[in-house]
Protein backbone atom coordinates (compact mmCIF):
# COMPACT_ATOMS: atom_id res chain seq x y z
CA UNK A 1 0.00 0.00 0.00
CA UNK A 2 1.24 3.58 -0.78
CA UNK A 3 0.19 6.58 1.15
CA UNK A 4 1.02 10.07 0.75
CA UNK A 5 1.37 12.43 4.12
CA UNK A 6 0.92 16.31 3.63
CA UNK A 7 1.49 17.73 6.82
CA UNK A 8 3.52 21.11 7.39
CA UNK A 9 4.55 20.87 10.56
CA UNK A 10 7.77 18.89 10.18
CA UNK A 11 8.40 16.91 13.13
CA UNK A 12 4.40 15.53 12.95
CA UNK A 13 4.78 15.11 9.27
CA UNK A 14 8.01 12.83 10.17
CA UNK A 15 5.70 10.91 12.98
CA UNK A 16 2.86 10.26 10.86
CA UNK A 17 5.78 8.53 8.19
CA UNK A 18 6.86 6.84 10.43
CA UNK A 19 4.12 5.08 12.15
CA UNK A 20 2.87 4.02 8.32
CA UNK A 21 6.36 2.60 7.87
CA UNK A 22 6.60 0.52 10.60
CA UNK A 23 3.00 -1.16 9.25
CA UNK A 24 5.45 -2.30 6.36
CA UNK A 25 3.67 0.62 3.76
CA UNK A 26 5.31 3.09 1.69
CA UNK A 27 4.82 6.56 2.16
CA UNK A 28 5.97 9.84 -0.06
CA UNK A 29 5.62 12.87 1.96
CA UNK A 30 5.21 16.80 1.76
CA UNK A 31 4.48 20.29 3.34
CA UNK A 32 2.20 21.78 1.52
CA UNK A 33 -0.75 21.20 -0.94
CA UNK A 34 1.01 22.21 -4.15
CA UNK A 35 3.63 19.96 -3.49
CA UNK A 36 0.67 16.98 -2.89
CA UNK A 37 -0.78 17.93 -5.80
CA UNK A 38 2.18 17.66 -8.65
CA UNK A 39 3.09 14.26 -5.91
CA UNK A 40 -0.66 12.64 -7.33
CA UNK A 41 0.25 13.61 -10.71
CA UNK A 42 3.00 11.13 -10.97
CA UNK A 43 1.76 8.48 -8.94
CA UNK A 44 -1.66 6.75 -7.39
CA UNK A 45 -1.99 6.31 -3.74
CA UNK A 46 -4.33 3.85 -1.53
CA UNK A 47 -4.64 6.51 0.92
CA UNK A 48 -3.71 10.42 1.98
CA UNK A 49 -3.63 11.55 5.41
CA UNK A 50 -3.99 15.30 4.73
CA UNK A 51 -3.69 18.32 6.92
CA UNK A 52 -6.04 21.50 6.28
CA UNK A 53 -4.26 24.75 7.73
CA UNK A 54 -0.80 24.25 5.10
CA UNK A 55 0.86 27.07 3.46
CA UNK A 56 0.72 27.86 -0.99
CA UNK A 57 -2.20 25.07 -1.20
CA UNK A 58 -5.03 24.46 1.80
CA UNK A 59 -6.51 20.94 1.83
CA UNK A 60 -9.63 21.77 1.48
CA UNK A 61 -8.78 23.72 -2.11
CA UNK A 62 -6.22 20.23 -2.49
CA UNK A 63 -8.66 17.84 -1.93
CA UNK A 64 -11.04 20.06 -4.76
CA UNK A 65 -8.71 20.03 -7.30
CA UNK A 66 -8.21 15.79 -7.43
CA UNK A 67 -11.79 15.43 -7.11
CA UNK A 68 -11.86 17.56 -10.34
CA UNK A 69 -9.49 15.75 -11.80
CA UNK A 70 -11.04 12.48 -11.00
CA UNK A 71 -8.96 11.06 -8.26
CA UNK A 72 -10.86 8.91 -5.62
CA UNK A 73 -8.43 8.03 -3.41
CA UNK A 74 -9.50 8.37 -0.03
CA UNK A 75 -8.67 11.75 2.17
CA UNK A 76 -7.86 11.64 5.97
CA UNK A 77 -7.88 14.76 7.46
CA UNK A 78 -5.82 15.28 9.99
CA UNK A 79 -6.20 19.01 11.57
CA UNK A 80 -6.56 21.09 14.49
CA UNK A 81 -9.93 22.79 13.29
CA UNK A 82 -12.43 21.33 15.23
CA UNK A 83 -16.10 23.33 14.56
CA UNK A 84 -18.93 21.17 12.92
CA UNK A 85 -18.56 23.78 9.87
CA UNK A 86 -15.20 23.15 9.16
CA UNK A 87 -15.85 19.06 9.35
CA UNK A 88 -18.77 19.59 7.04
CA UNK A 89 -16.98 21.86 4.74
CA UNK A 90 -13.84 19.04 4.89
CA UNK A 91 -16.63 15.66 4.23
CA UNK A 92 -18.49 17.75 1.72
CA UNK A 93 -15.88 18.94 0.00
CA UNK A 94 -14.66 15.29 -0.94
CA UNK A 95 -12.74 14.00 2.06
CA UNK A 96 -13.87 10.76 3.88
CA UNK A 97 -12.58 10.65 7.27
CA UNK A 98 -11.94 13.57 9.67
CA UNK A 99 -9.59 13.59 12.73
CA UNK A 100 -8.73 16.14 15.32
CA UNK A 101 -5.73 17.32 17.10
CA UNK A 102 -4.68 15.86 19.10
CA UNK A 103 -4.58 12.26 17.94
CA UNK A 104 -3.98 8.36 19.37
CA UNK A 105 -1.74 7.11 16.35
CA UNK A 106 -3.75 3.84 16.86
CA UNK A 107 -6.67 5.13 15.67
CA UNK A 108 -5.09 6.83 13.06
CA UNK A 109 -3.41 3.86 11.69
CA UNK A 110 -6.81 1.67 11.86
CA UNK A 111 -8.48 4.38 10.35
CA UNK A 112 -5.73 4.27 7.27
CA UNK A 113 -6.52 0.44 6.93
CA UNK A 114 -10.23 0.64 6.72
CA UNK A 115 -9.47 3.83 3.94
CA UNK A 116 -7.32 1.17 2.11
CA UNK A 117 -10.00 -1.15 1.80
CA UNK A 118 -12.15 1.07 0.43
CA UNK A 119 -9.36 2.30 -2.05
CA UNK A 120 -9.79 -1.61 -3.10
CA UNK A 121 -13.17 -2.64 -2.58
CA UNK A 122 -12.52 -4.78 -0.37
CA UNK A 123 -14.83 -4.75 2.61
CA UNK A 124 -12.91 -7.46 4.56
CA UNK A 125 -10.15 -7.80 6.76
CA UNK A 126 -9.00 -10.51 5.40
CA UNK A 127 -8.08 -11.63 1.44
CA UNK A 128 -7.83 -15.17 0.14
CA UNK A 129 -6.74 -16.97 -3.02
CA UNK A 130 -7.00 -21.19 -2.97
CA UNK A 131 -5.43 -21.90 0.77
CA UNK A 132 -3.36 -18.89 1.05
CA UNK A 133 -4.94 -16.41 3.45
CA UNK A 134 -3.82 -13.11 4.13
CA UNK A 135 -5.61 -11.00 7.75
CA UNK A 136 -4.80 -7.32 7.90
CA UNK A 137 -5.36 -6.28 11.10
CA UNK A 138 -3.66 -9.36 12.46
CA UNK A 139 -0.73 -8.47 9.72
CA UNK A 140 -1.07 -12.81 9.95
CA UNK A 141 0.01 -14.77 6.55
CA UNK A 142 -1.28 -18.80 6.26
CA UNK A 143 -1.27 -21.29 3.67
CA UNK A 144 -2.91 -24.56 4.01
CA UNK A 145 -3.69 -23.08 7.43
CA UNK A 146 0.47 -23.41 8.37
CA UNK A 147 1.93 -20.01 9.57
CA UNK A 148 4.00 -18.12 7.12
CA UNK A 149 6.41 -15.53 8.44
CA UNK A 150 7.23 -12.63 5.78
CA UNK A 151 9.69 -9.50 6.36
CA UNK A 152 7.54 -6.22 6.01
CA UNK A 153 8.64 -5.67 2.79
CA UNK A 154 7.76 -9.34 1.56
CA UNK A 155 4.06 -8.71 3.67
CA UNK A 156 3.41 -5.19 1.80
CA UNK A 157 4.61 -7.07 -1.80
CA UNK A 158 2.00 -9.62 -0.86
CA UNK A 159 -0.95 -7.34 0.35
CA UNK A 160 -0.41 -5.88 -3.05
CA UNK A 161 -0.26 -8.77 -5.25
CA UNK A 162 -3.53 -9.64 -3.50
CA UNK A 163 -5.52 -6.81 -3.26
CA UNK A 164 -4.89 -6.80 -6.78
CA UNK A 165 -4.81 -10.86 -7.46
CA UNK A 166 -5.94 -11.71 -10.91
CA UNK A 167 -4.33 -8.94 -12.07
CA UNK A 168 -0.61 -8.64 -13.93
CA UNK A 169 1.60 -6.14 -12.41
CA UNK A 170 4.50 -4.20 -14.20
CA UNK A 171 7.71 -3.90 -12.67
CA UNK A 172 7.04 -0.10 -12.20
CA UNK A 173 3.57 -1.11 -10.56
CA UNK A 174 5.04 -2.83 -7.92
CA UNK A 175 7.68 -0.33 -7.18
CA UNK A 176 5.81 2.75 -7.39
CA UNK A 177 3.49 0.95 -4.82
CA UNK A 178 6.39 -0.62 -2.53
CA UNK A 179 9.02 2.24 -2.47
CA UNK A 180 9.16 6.02 -2.34
CA UNK A 181 10.52 8.57 -4.37
CA UNK A 182 13.41 8.77 -2.34
CA UNK A 183 14.55 5.21 -3.04
CA UNK A 184 17.54 4.29 -4.98
CA UNK A 185 17.81 0.46 -4.39
CA UNK A 186 18.81 -0.89 -7.76
CA UNK A 187 16.68 -2.50 -10.84
CA UNK A 188 16.47 -5.89 -10.09
CA UNK A 189 14.73 -5.49 -6.56
CA UNK A 190 11.08 -6.94 -7.69
CA UNK A 191 12.78 -9.85 -9.02
CA UNK A 192 14.44 -10.28 -5.78
CA UNK A 193 11.51 -10.35 -3.61
CA UNK A 194 9.56 -12.00 -5.86
CA UNK A 195 11.80 -14.67 -5.34
CA UNK A 196 12.01 -14.55 -1.50
CA UNK A 197 8.15 -14.59 -1.55
CA UNK A 198 7.82 -17.72 -3.84
CA UNK A 199 10.05 -19.17 -1.63
CA UNK A 200 7.90 -18.54 1.65
CA UNK A 201 4.40 -18.82 -0.33
CA UNK A 202 4.96 -21.62 -3.10
CA UNK A 203 7.53 -23.89 -2.42
CA UNK A 204 6.45 -27.06 -0.99
CA UNK A 205 3.15 -26.43 -2.64
CA UNK A 206 1.72 -28.77 -5.93
CA UNK A 207 -0.71 -25.48 -6.60
CA UNK A 208 1.81 -22.28 -7.56
CA UNK A 209 -0.10 -19.15 -6.67
CA UNK A 210 2.84 -16.53 -7.89
CA UNK A 211 3.05 -16.79 -11.88
CA UNK A 212 5.65 -14.76 -14.18
CA UNK A 213 4.19 -13.08 -17.39
CA UNK A 214 7.03 -12.93 -19.42
CA UNK A 215 7.66 -9.41 -20.90
CA UNK A 216 5.30 -8.37 -18.74
CA UNK A 217 5.60 -8.63 -15.03
CA UNK A 218 3.87 -11.06 -12.28
CA UNK A 219 0.47 -12.02 -10.91
CA UNK A 220 -1.35 -13.65 -8.30
CA UNK A 221 -3.91 -16.20 -9.39
CA UNK A 222 -4.93 -19.77 -9.04
CA UNK A 223 -4.28 -21.73 -12.37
Amino acid sequence: MRTLVVEDEKHLNRMISEAILDEGYSVDSCFNGLEALELCECAQYDVIVLDIMMPKMDGFEFVRRIRENGCKTPVVYLTSRDSVSDKVRGLESGGDYYMVKPFDFRELIAVIHVMARKSGDNHSNVYELADLRLDISAKQVTRGGKLIELTAKEYSLLEYMIRNKGMVLSREQIENNLWNYRYEGGSNVVNVYIGYLRKKIDDGFDKKLIHTVWGIGWVLRED
